[in-house]
């Protein structure tokens, strides 16, 4: 397209240069193949594979996601839906959750629509009855118990009928720290959309409470949700379940922060080990999971 000489037509030209790209209905990104930081999820190595390995890559070549941030790609196959194949089938080596196509050969396969759902299919109300208790997607989590912002005694069960999230950290742990404002932010959107349907618990481990809350109030964060673990300091790891059962934390909090989404019948949807890069980006999953009915 030749560059407009006339300085009106030129700025229309700029103006109106992105809805020559803008088809209405199409669920693909609008960012371009070659655009890494328009990836979901993903961290800075991913990134930097894509940009600077896979798009140089041979064809045919495919590059895979999953929510929460695993990833794989694929080069050099015979046709592009082998490609596609490998990739999404290395990808799923990395995660319980559904990998799909975010870029094969030169075409962008992204669907933004499709993304958010990717938490489900999720569990009848049936199903989840004879569910196990643990800590995998489609597990049961466990009936934790905890005091909420408020001050009433509560356990995980209490919040059936609700999308919950259930996160661990402290205010000594600085990855925990460095998630919390996009995670602040996310539960103002949260409030915003979904009303009471999403419930957040962030329990503090291995510190009182006080110290917790104290931090948040200082760094601004008093508005964030945070319940009480019950741990009472450093040496403090366990938590309690309804039941008045001891469960060292390391089985729910490998490391930390350690966050778990759970369906409207207690169904662990997703599960995420370390912090996350940008809480916000996974609005979509929790109203996706709202939609869904308890029964």
């Amino acid at each position: 397209m030749a560059k407009p000489e006339s300085p009106l037509i030129r700025a229309l030209f700029f103006i109106l240069l992105p809805c020559l790209f803008f088809i209405p209905g199409n669920t693909v990104s609008a960012a371009g193949i070659d655009d890494a930081d328009a990836i979901p999820h993903v961290g800075e190595r991913a990134r930097a594979t894509y940009q600077q390995v896979f798009l140089s890559a041979d064809r045919h070549r495919a590059f895979a996601i999953a929510p929460g941030g695993a990833w794989a790609w694929s080069s050099g196959r015979a046709t592009a839906e082998e490609a596609r194949q490998v990739a999404v089938e290395e990808c799923q080596k990395h995660t319980a959750l559904r990998c799909i196509p975010y870029a094969v050969d030169d075409t962008l396969e992204f669907a933004r629509e499709a993304w958010g759902k990717l938490w489900g299919p999720y569990k009848t109300a049936e199903q989840a009855a004879t569910a196990a208790t643990g800590t995998q997607v489609g597990d049961r989590f466990p009936n934790i118990a905890f005091t909420s912002a408020d001050g009433r005694s509560r356990s995980i069960a209490d919040l059936r009928g609700k999308v919950v999230m259930v996160h661990f950290w402290g205010s000594w742990c600085p990855p925990c720290l460095r998630e919390l404002p996009t995670l602040d932010t996310l539960h103002r959107i949260l409030l915003d959309k979904t009303g009471d349907d999403v419930a957040l618990v962030l329990l503090q481990l291995r510190e009182p409470i006080s110290n917790a809350r104290e931090w948040a109030q200082r760094q601004g964060f008093a508005g964030l949700p945070l319940a009480d673990s019950g741990a009472s300091g450093e040496d403090d790891a366990f938590l309690v379940t309804a039941a008045g059962e001891k469960m060292p934390d390391r089985e729910l909090a490998r490391i930390f922060p350690s966050s778990y989404v759970l369906d409207r019948n207690g169904i662990v949807l997703f599960f995420h080990a370390g912090p996350v890069n940008d809480w916000t980006e996974y609005l979509p999953f929790f109203q996706d999971a709202v939609a869904y009915p308890e029964d």
